[in-house]
């Protein structure tokens, strides 16, 4: 059996290792000149559990409608963006019931669950290094109400596996002693101890040379232009480089993937939402953070990945704009030094690295896994902010959907129905 996976991402290679290691001949195309060149090359690094809540939640839309015009707000819609993305602004808007919010957080979480199990798994095999940590995650709260409401959150997942606890600061500050100086600014914190960190795009590259060597063909600098369908069925990919035919195609194309499917018929509701990290060194700031660190009300995380903090942070709707606009990476610096002054050290615009990625966001907030309405077509897209979390968990399913065989996990709110 013949393979092509479309797009070189954590989810990409991911999907090509569980394939090729079931036996099957794979080919990964990427318009890229290396894997994990675009979303997963500076995200932010955590693989959290504790934020599989989807982004369709109740009061998001009036929270978006509340952002436009202001710059550095760090949920930005831009008025640009809204005659492309009205249909899917309304299904958006039809998710966020606290019921759809619920049965979609369970979803990401089983998924979540699965991919850290699976992780492991792999790192232990193939001894991967990545700037991996297994510390946990811990969110802050300088608000009682806004802490009360994420501990209920928390509570109503347990019995899908959520792996939390509710503490004080006097417990967040023996776990994590870089909330010792603003331990008096905190009413509490949630812990999360099975969250993990490492660096994605470590991850990736490094997996996609244990590919190659299991003998998988990347084909990198090559820009998908169409799928040729004959019959009902895909008979062919046409890249700028040549046609390529194969068995079964899987597009793990991120934010792109709809645009493939357009002149297939397939409306596939996935829109780019566009997020920045900005990392330092960490050495002028040794006392920082140990753990990832997640500030939900000003929606800014920082992590230590190796030798450099990263802070990812920001929601931006604004088409397929993916550049880092500075002002508003300054301002999700600003954000991580009004709560951790000590971060100041180490920042400086001028010299920090500044990113930008297109989170592919669905309206469920949960990814599209497996079978289209084309049966040799699947799907691997749409994991929003938690393609890192849910890559290993992702791909091993829709690898299975390929080879015919039953997922280990319950699909339910996984797939696309046509109707997303």
């Amino acid at each position: 059996m013949k393979v092509i996976v479309l797009g070189a991402g954590v989810i990409g290679v991911t999907t090509a290792y569980y394939l090729a290691r079931a036996g099957v001949e794979v080919h990964v195309v990427d318009r890229r000149s290396a894997a994990a060149a675009e979303t997963s090359s500076a995200n932010g690094g955590v693989l959290h559990t504790s934020e599989a809540e989807p982004w369709s939640r109740p009061g998001a839309p009036l929270q978006m409608l509340r952002s436009i015009g202001r710059t550095d707000a760090p949920m930005l819609l831009r008025l640009s963006a809204l005659p492309r993305m009205w249909r899917w602004g309304l299904s958006f808007a039809a998710h966020c019931t606290t019921r759809r919010y619920r049965i979609g957080m369970s979803a990401n979480l089983r998924l979540s669950t699965y991919t850290l199990a699976l992780l492991k798994d792999l790192r232990e095999q193939l001894g991967l290094e990545y700037d991996q940590a297994s510390r946990g995650s811990m969110k802050i709260y300088s608000n009682a109400r806004s802490f009360d409401a994420m501990t209920e959150e928390a509570e109503a997942m347990r019995e899908f596996g959520m792996d939390f606890k509710a503490i004080g600061m006097a417990e967040a500050t023996a776990l994590e002693p870089a909330l010792a100086p603003i331990r008096d600014t905190l009413v509490g914190a949630i812990y999360y101890p099975s969250d993990e960190a490492g660096d994605c795009a470590k991850f990736t590259t490094a997996l996609a040379a244990v590919c190659a060597g299991e003998g998988v063909t990347f084909h990198y600098d090559r820009t998908v232009i169409a799928l040729r369908r004959e019959q009902g069925r895909i008979t062919a990919v046409e890249t700028d480089g040549g046609v390529m035919t194969a068995d079964a195609v899987v597009l793990a194309m991120g934010s792109f993937t709809p645009l493939v499917l357009r002149p297939l018929g397939i409306r596939l509701p996935i829109y780019p939402v566009k997020g920045v990290t900005v990392t330092v060194p960490s050495a002028a700031w040794p006392e920082g953070p140990r753990m990832p660190i997640i500030d939900d009300q000003l929606l800014f995380g920082i992590n230590r990945l190796g030798d450099r903090y990263r802070c990812p942070g920001s929601v931006e709707i604004a088409g397929f704009d993916a550049a880092a606009d500075p002002r508003r990476c300054d301002a999700l610096a600003r954000n991580v030094i009004s709560v951790f002054p000590g971060f100041a050290d180490c920042y400086d615009l001028q010299t920090a690295e500044l990113w930008a990625g297109l989170r592919p966001m669905t309206p469920s907030g949960n990814p599209y896994l497996g079978p289209t309405p084309i049966p040799n077509l699947f799907l691997n897209a749409g994991h929003g902010h938690l393609g890192w979390t849910m890559s290993c968990g992702s791909s091993r399913v829709v690898a299975d959907c390929v080879l015919g065989q039953e997922p280990a996990i319950d699909m339910s709110g996984l797939t696309f129905t046509g109707h997303n």
